[in-house]
């Protein structure tokens, strides 16, 4: 008879937990008496200004060296969202 050893799969019980107590560490932006999450601002910002940079990079001639296009665009809208929590929400 041959014995196996059980598999240990990965609870993700404790990290559910942990993101919804530090979800409530979030900070709030109030925008006509209605309270949005800061990280949501940031995205819609990086967003906006990846929108703002494709015809930039289209007039320039930049846009046919940017070769997986649906790849580039959401990195550079994350990394502008990024950018904009470090620059308006960073607490250091």
């Amino acid at each position: 008879m041959r014995f196996t050893k059980p598999r240990l799969t990965p609870s993700f019980a404790p990290l559910i937990v942990l993101a919804i107590a530090l979800s409530g560490c979030d900070p709030v932006i109030n925008v006509a008496g209605a309270n949005f999450p800061s990280w949501l601002f940031c995205a819609i910002c990086g967003a906006l200004i990846t929108a703002i940079l494709r015809p930039v990079f289209v007039a320039t001639g930049i846009e046919p060296f940017l070769w997986p296009l649906p790849l580039v665009y959401p990195c550079l809208m994350i990394l502008i969202g990024c950018i904009m929590w470090l620059i308006f929400f960073n607490r250091l």
